[in-house]
């Protein structure tokens, strides 16, 4: 598929986004054939940092101590939790259970067990593992936090997966640039032949097929 084809699809579908009081995000959707999702080593978990950012900035919770811990809130973290405050957000269901539906997560590598183990299965459930920081470069690592999303393999082994490539509210180009490196992505991972078709659409809007300016029914 070509520039073209991708920036057309886009515009269609930014065309479904009406009056509505929020700012919908734009969504990434492909379909896959001929592949045996229920084997291991072909389920997607791609990690892809989107250049142009997801338009609606995640906050970002990292967990670390000491002077990586100062570093990540002058850096402008969210949220910092050290090993105390780990086990504290443990027992705080409901505060790990709304972090967990909104904000993405990075560690301190060698706190990257005991989140596992404390936090692990909600976390694990929701697809917010965190990332661990490589090095001691931690605004880096914040930054590549908030422009950061994940293709994942779905439900029961499904030949269907999504993601957020924007929102609404940002330059077609760059949310064509954003597409074109999540496509990029999965085509390290599946041949381009084992690709059924491509979709766009937004939050509350219908898929358009990549390729064809026809709107999904």
């Amino acid at each position: 598929m070509d520039r073209k084809q991708i920036t057309e699809a886009i515009q269609k579908a930014l065309q479904s986004k009406g009056s509505r009081k929020f700012v919908q995000s734009l969504e990434f959707i492909i379909n896959f054939r001929n592949i045996d999702f229920t084997k291991a080593e072909n389920r997607l978990n791609l990690d892809i940092v989107l250049p142009k950012g997801r338009g609606k900035i995640p906050p970002v919770v990292v967990f670390a101590e000491g002077q990586l811990a100062l570093d990540a809130k002058n850096a402008g973290a969210d949220e910092v939790f050290d090993s105390a405050g780990i086990a504290k957000l443990a027992s705080d269901r409901q505060r790990l259970a709304a972090l967990a539906k909104s904000a993405e997560f990075i560690a301190q590598p060698n706190l990257m067990i005991a989140v596992g183990k404390s936090l692990g299965q909600v976390l694990g459930s929701k697809g917010k593992l965190p990332r661990p920081i490589a090095g001691t470069n931690v605004k880096e690592a914040i930054d590549q936090a908030r422009r950061r999303v994940r293709l994942l393999s779905r439900g029961k082994y499904l030949p269907v997966s999504q993601c957020v490539i924007g929102s609404e509210n940002m330059e077609i180009s760059d949310l064509v640039e954003n597409f074109e490196a999540v496509y990029e992505k999965v085509k390290g991972k599946v041949l381009e032949p084992n690709i059924k078709s491509v979709y766009v659409k937004l939050s509350m809007g219908k898929p358009v097929k990549v390729g064809s300016t026809q709107a999904a029914g």
